[in-house]
This record gives C-alpha cells, structure tokens and sequence, in this order.
C-alpha cells in the first residue's frame, strides 16, 4: 500500500465528523506521548488519527491550575519544536498552550471527547467501535494501533465507606473554595503534600493522613522541608501510621496507633494514586504481567503480544507509573514508527 508523505506544517485542525473513518495508523489517547507518537507516524507518510476521550493533554489539564512542572521544558518537548517560556520550570498553562500549538503545527487529526468501547480485528484491518460526546456511534478504521492511555484518569479508591460522597475528591484543582473549611488530605507524596500546603496557604483547616510513618522520600526535595515544617508547627496536622476507616457527612474516622480518632470535616482530598486502565487493555487481548500489570511487548518496537497494536507512555510500566514520564515516554513514537514504517511499507 502506497503511503502519502505528510508536510511539517499545514492548516489548523479539524475535528473529524465523517461516520466511518480510516487511516494507515489509529493512535488512542492525545497526552504528550500519543501526540507524539501520531507525529512521529505522520512523519513517516502514514495518515494517522488520534482519538480521546477527554481533550488534547486531559491529564494536564486536570493538574491543579496553578501547577509548574517539576522538570525543565525542554524535557517535555516534542515533535522537536521548542518549548519557549521564561521560567525555569513551566506552568500548566504554558504546557498546555504549547501541545495546542504542536497540535497545530503538525495538523494533527484529534478526535476529542471521543471515547472507544471495542477494537476488533487483526494486523491490517483493525475496527474501532467508539461514542461521542453526544453518545453518537463513530466507527474507525485501522491498519495499526498505538495505545497510548495514561494512567491518570482512574483513581486508586480505598474501598472505605463514605468514598463516594460528593465531599470527597481524588483530583486537586485549586483551593478557594474550601477557605475556612476543614479539610482531610489523604497521601503522602507530591500531590499530597503540594494540596495539602496550597489549602493551608488559602485558608484551610488541613489535616493530613498517612499510612506510613513519615512523608514519602518521593518527595521533591524543594516541597519535603516546606510540609515538614508546617506539620512540626502544627500549623498542619498530621496522623501517620494512620489511615481513613470511613468517611462521613461532616466527620472521618480514622484507624491510628492511638486508637479510632473522629474528626470533624468538611471535604476529603484522597491523594492515593492513580493507574492505567487494565480492562481496557486486556479487553484488546494485551497480556499483562502478573505482579506489575506491564503490558508483554517486544522493548524495540514496542509491538505488543496482539500483533498490529503498539502501547506507548506510561502504561508500558504497568502499575509502576514513577518509572515513564513525559520526559522519556514521548520518545515512544520514533521506536514505533520506525517498526511501522517497515512493516507498512511491505503491505
């Protein structure tokens, strides 16, 4: 099959609305890493989609609002267009400006707020079965698959009674709407201990709630000695060797070396984690190892045990989500395209 090469800069993109859609290489998922990954088959001349089910970046997006990264913005560079910015560190805000501009520069074809329920098929003619925003049917086309999902979507829950109460969240945005409240932080690594002290800075009562004995050493280095101190100040509190046993309308109970604890609150932030979707990845027949959950995959090529599909970023560590980052998972594509341009070229 003949391939069409692909110019480095066209028109803005377009939001696809045909019903029945084909391409040479269907990516899953529009984070850092599947833009990537669509950019780096683009280049190699195949007609490439790319679909989410949030928008572009979601996960970025849904970082608190006032986030800087806390790596350099060259490391989150890709498509090798530079990432411009005066700060050392960048906000979310310019990362989000600047993957909109990739998006851009590249063409890329993004189906957004597009969600896929079923892939069937073999290597060569592989069938997305997916829903819009409007629970409208959308059917796709494929020779090749990249899944490149993420993880952030899907919350570690704690099983507890009480989680599903509308007071209790597993994402942390901003903290003018809980001034003057009390508020329970559940964790005890970076996204614990960044909400936990921005709450504090803005007016909250913070008590925060470790299984552990102290703060994960996972800790950046900048943010450990600024929760510590504040703790050691009882400026917030801190039960570790604890956990939440139930939380209620206007209290938590805890489980702690002491004994049960009751307090009173007003919100619950639990910070536990999150991690790739395995269902969806066993539901395409991608093995997964037993202890890890990492999808089986050739390193090279990142081929998976399906023949035909690829994974890419994050889910490639299976619940070891500290090991791929943005910084070394966006270089996924190029292994990938380089496999794809080979065996495409032969079909």
């Amino acid at each position: 099959m003949a391939t069409r090469q692909i110019p480095e800069t066209l028109p803005r993109a377009q939001t696809v609305s045909r019903p029945d859609t084909r391409a040479d290489v269907i990516v899953i998922g529009a984070g850092p890493t599947g833009l990537a990954c669509a950019i780096e088959a683009q280049r190699a001349g195949f007609k490439v989609i790319t679909i989410d089910k949030g928008c572009v970046v979601n996960s970025i997006y849904n970082y608190p609002a006032n986030m800087s990264f806390f790596t350099t913005p060259e490391l989150l560079e890709i498509g090798d267009l530079p990432f411009a910015t005066a700060h050392q560190k960048p906000t979310r805000e310019e990362a989000l400006e600047y993957y909109r501009k990739v998006a851009e520069h590249y063409h890329l074809e993004v189906c957004q707020y597009t969600w896929v329920k079923t892939v069937t098929g073999e290597d060569g003619d592989f069938s997305i079965a997916a829903s819009d925003r409007m629970g409208r049917a959308r059917d796709f086309r494929a020779r090749k698959l990249i899944v490149s999902t993420g993880y952030y979507d899907l919350a570690n829950f704690m099983n507890i009674p009480g989680e599903d109460l509308p007071k209790v969240h597993h994402y942390y945005r901003e903290p003018h709407p809980f001034f003057d409240t009390d508020v329970v932080v559940i964790g005890g690594k970076n996204s614990a201990a960044i909400s936990a002290l921005d709450l504090w800075r803005h007016g909250a009562r913070v008590t925060l709630v470790h299984r552990a004995s102290r703060m994960h050493n996972h800790v950046k280095y900048w943010i450990l000695p600024d929760i510590e101190n504040r703790i050691k100040n009882h400026e917030i509190a801190a039960y570790f060797n604890s956990s939440v046993e139930e939380i209620g309308p206007d209290h938590v109970l805890l489980s702690t070396l002491e004994g049960p604890v009751r307090l009173k609150n007003d919100f619950v932030f639990a910070m536990t984690g999150y991690h790739p979707d395995y269902d969806f990845l066993r539901s395409i027949g991608i093995e997964l190892s037993s202890e890890q959950c990492r999808p089986v995959c050739d390193p090279e090529t990142l081929e998976s045990n399906v023949p035909g599909i690829y994974v890419a970023g994050v889910i490639v560590a299976g619940s070891r989500t500290n090991e791929i980052f943005i910084e070394n998972g966006r270089f996924h594509g190029r292994q990938i395209a380089a496999d794809l341009k080979k065996k495409l070229a032969q079909g």
